[in-house]
């Protein structure tokens, strides 16, 4: 592969005077430093990024912990509304019951007074 790189008259006389070898590792550390501090940038802004994300992940594990919480306290809840409910289902029933049998005696009764 060739390369060709077209200089003006005064640049050529100052580089041929030069160690073109010199030249090139001047230009190669300067690269270098270059891209070292591109690359830092860019492991900071990517830290940057990954901590706010980091953060949104931990505000939404703990809303995640309070809904589990309160649907724990909720089922709770509702599993003492259920047996209350169960409770009084079982004294109505057998209410309804004390009244059908007296209102069957008292229907005996009047068929026997007859």
């Amino acid at each position: 592969m060739e390369i060709e790189i077209h200089v003006p008259r005064e640049v050529f006389r100052d580089l041929k005077k030069r160690d073109i070898n010199e030249l090139i590792g001047e230009s190669l550390r300067k690269v270098e430093l270059t891209l070292q501090a591109e690359e830092e940038e860019f492991l900071k802004e990517k830290k940057k990024k990954l901590e706010e994300q980091l953060k949104r992940m931990k505000e939404e594990y703990d809303e995640l912990l309070e809904f589990h919480r309160r649907a724990l306290n909720d089922r709770e809840l509702m599993m003492r509304k259920r047996e209350e409910f169960e409770l009084e289902n079982r004294e109505l029933r057998k209410e309804l019951e004390a009244k059908r049998r007296e209102i069957e005696g008292k229907a005996r009764e009047g068929l026997r007074k007859d």
